[in-house]
């Protein structure tokens, strides 16, 4: 079974996001990088259908060449091939971004055959488009279904469970398939010593596919006022009473 999942570089989440002078990006002079969670959780879940099945990984990224830091990253944790689609690392539009995938998956499938399950990020972390996924499977032309938090495989046919209010959805689908997958389906594992120094050796193939800008365009990149929290201390042991009821009294509690 041949399964691609696609994963992208963003800052960690909960990292101080600093925007530049202009507005049109961000400043990542002090920033640390991972792969979106969604889609780390898609790596995890692609190694598993593959060590269950005996097929095999491969983990496409777009972005600059710093974006093979998370091919290999992959790669210590069991995937088997990275490919990384370069941009001179300026942010793209979703449609863009859906193009040269697109492009990219077709010329992997034409030389390798075609993947049996191709695995996105529910969204990614940064940007939080819900889009790629859906229009790189449009264009291609395969069924695909997001939200996914569990994956069954039955020969050619798999079995995705979305969570809803009081239960869960159950989608079947002919493969080849794709899905979009949700941080919870499983819990990433960390990857081994021996993994690590395996990642290193990774053979990355590196694609030049340019595409046309879609219509969407940046204005310029906002970050909100930081409100800051003061704690007071009311006091220590039974004397700190009177000064909890007062509080309560102001909160409308008592």
């Amino acid at each position: 079974m041949r399964i691609l999942c696609c994963v992208k570089r963003v800052p960690a989440p909960g990292a101080r996001i600093n925007v530049t002078a202009d507005g049109l990006a961000v400043d990542a002079a002090h920033l640390g990088f991972t792969t979106s969670p969604h889609e780390e959780c898609g790596v995890e879940e692609a190694v598993q259908i593959a060590e269950r099945t005996g097929g095999e990984v491969t983990v496409l990224t777009l972005g600059p060449a710093e974006a093979a830091e998370q091919l290999r990253y992959a790669a210590s944790v069991g995937a088997h091939h990275g490919v990384l689609v370069q941009t001179d690392g300026a942010a793209w539009d979703p449609q863009r971004t859906a193009r040269a995938l697109t492009s990219a998956i077709e010329a992997l499938e034409k030389s390798e055959g075609a993947f049996d399950l191709i695995l996105f990020g529910n969204e990614s972390a940064d940007s939080g488009g819900f889009q790629v996924g859906v229009r790189v499977c449009y264009a291609l032309g395969r069924p695909i279904v997001n939200g996914i938090k569990g994956i069954e495989i039955d020969g050619s046919t798999l079995r995705a469970r979305r969570e809803i209010d009081g239960g869960f959805e159950v989608y079947e689908l002919a493969m080849p398939a794709a899905l979009g997958v949700k941080e919870g389906i499983n819990l990433p594992r960390y990857p081994t010593m021996r993994g690590r120094l395996a990642s290193k050796k990774l053979a990355i193939t590196t694609l030049e596919i340019d595409a046309e800008a879609g219509g969407q365009a940046m204005v310029r990149l906002h970050r909100p006022t930081e409100t800051l929290s003061q704690t007071t201390i009311l006091g220590h042991g039974p004397e700190a009473a009177p000064a909890v009821v007062d509080v309560l009294e102001e909160l409308g509690v008592l």
